[in-house]
């Protein structure tokens, strides 16, 4: 058992609330356990960190750059130890953790870069003027993060908001607060000062906390829709910048003339993934058939590629019980409402160790009717509903109709079929030939539609701007002879 903590002003402490215990969704049984944090706790831990963000901001970016370089040392260095821990209170496989710390470690290496790219400007706008910018810190800041990435969603924010200068605050989710934990001791390990990197843990109250505090100026938050619009409004109420990135029901369109080897690959990959718990997982495959059976080829395939993967070797468990039960029950509704069972992943075969954990395996279901739960409504799991269509207008308008706009793929080898669903998909993040269309840093990564309340992307250069301000300042020392209006 671990015994989960606080860290505030560079040391770790209980939080002062009720007491919760963490279950591994890959064995069942208790591995850790935490104290909530209160409203008292966190106005203390902010006083701290808005002390700590006054030198911190004024700390040259070179100065900062070194401190992420370090982290970024530290951090390689103990990939396995923390991959392990995310492991274990996510359900993800040892290998889907590292991937998740190293996409992270990619964002931190580009907030590295910000002490070189984001020199601000100074220009001479007029006889004797002269403007410049500077970029400034917020002061402090706060994100909230989900279960299912307990090391790479949070590194999606803390390299940046501490690179531009500001102290973070970071609440993690209540189901995964472990990995919080071996974070803060290498932060610390890598020289940031006491304060400037803050862990409370906590749920529902220690958020509200967190979002109604007036001296936190933004919040980044991931997690689903409904509880992101929450989020969303109440930060912004009391004033804050707030980007607060929702769920997905992500389509991949399949084409007639795909490459057969890219196309099962990518798409059992893509929502098989992390158990199907990632915003960027497909969920629906629209299907555009043909008369010549090629697409009904692709989908046997992509039925055989998923019924190969080991569940507990190959593919990781749900974060709980009761996200197993309503999945389940998912795949009831959907039978009942039509739809076939392609193939089923209730009652997996799984080792005797792991029999107690949350195992559902690879499912598909095909004749999805475009209306249904199945085929519309986020459901977080391995769970692929099949939706065809006769042609690619209706996919598309399929596509364009949904509440989400996270990420949309299509699988084809035409060009003109790709450039048309890039510029036709009212996604955010597109993907041609790609089943998980991550963007690489810099390209900043972030949804449209209920996927995302607020503006800007959480990464990339949308993100520097997110977490900082520009202070534009106006100089003039000598009168000229030659004047006009601006002088």
């Amino acid at each position: 058992m671990i015994q989960c903590l606080n860290f505030v002003g560079g040391q770790f402490v209980a939080g002062s609330g009720a007491a919760q215990t963490v279950k591994s969704p890959l064995t069942g049984k208790e591995i850790g356990t935490f104290r909530h944090s209160t409203a008292q706790d966190i106005d203390a831990a902010v006083k701290i960190a808005k002390k700590a963000s006054m030198a911190w901001g004024k700390t040259p970016a070179k100065e900062r750059a070194t401190l992420l370089l370090n982290l970024r040392t530290i951090l390689l260095r103990d990939l396995e130890t923390i991959a392990s821990q995310v492991s274990a209170e996510s359900g993800k496989t040892v290998a889907e953790a590292k991937a998740g710390l190293m996409k992270g470690i990619e964002v931190l290496e580009f907030a590295t870069s910000l002490q070189n790219a984001d020199q601000g400007g100074r220009m001479q706008v007029s006889r004797g003027v002269f403007c410049e910018y500077r970029r400034e810190a917020l002061g402090v800041v706060a994100g909230i993060t989900p279960f299912n990435f307990p090391a790479m969603v949070p590194m999606w924010m803390i390299p940046i908001a501490l690179g531009v200068g500001n102290a973070f605050v970071w609440k993690p989710s209540d189901k995964v607060p472990l990995t919080s934990n071996l974070l803060a001791k290498t932060i610390h390990e890598a020289g940031f000062p006491a304060g400037s990197f803050t862990v409370l843990q906590g749920g529902r109250e220690s958020v509200e906390a967190i979002l109604d505090h007036q001296d936190i100026s933004a919040v980044g938050f991931v997690g689903s829709s409904p509880i992101a619009k929450k989020v969303y409004e109440r930060g912004s109420a009391q004033g804050k910048r707030v980007l607060a990135l929702g769920g997905a029901k992500n389509p991949i369109i399949l084409m007639p003339d795909a490459d057969p080897e890219m196309a099962t690959r990518g798409i059992a990959d893509s929502f098989t993934g992390c158990a199907g718990q990632r915003c960027m997982a497909a969920s629906v495959l629209l299907a555009v058939m043909d008369q010549e059976g090629k697409t009904e080829k692709l989908i046997q395939g992509i039925v055989e590629k998923a019924r190969s993967i080991q569940v507990g070797k190959e593919m990781g468990a749900l974060i709980s019980r009761e996200s197993l039960d309503r999945l389940t029950g998912a795949i009831a509704t959907a039978e009942k409402e039509g739809a076939k069972v392609l193939l089923d992943g209730r009652n997996p075969k799984i080792s005797t160790e792991l029999s107690e954990g949350n195992w559902l395996g690879p499912t598909i279901l095909d004749q999805v009717k475009p209306g249904s739960t199945a085929a519309c409504d986020e459901l977080f799991g391995p769970l692929l509903s099949i939706v065809r269509f006769q042609n690619l207008s209706d996919a598309i308008s399929f596509e364009a109709s949904s509440a989400f706009g996270n990420a949309c793929s299509v699988f084809t080898q035409n060009g003109a079929v790709a450039e048309r669903v890039a510029n036709e998909s009212t996604a955010g993040m597109i993907g041609v030939n790609i089943g998980v269309p991550v963007p690489r840093e810099p390209f900043s990564f972030g949804g449209t539609k209920t996927s995302k309340f607020g503006v800007g992307d959480i990464t990339g250069q949308t993100g520097v701007e997110f977490w900082s301000q520009l202070k534009k300042v106006t100089v003039k020392w000598a009168e000229t002879s030659d004047k006009n209006w601006m002088s």
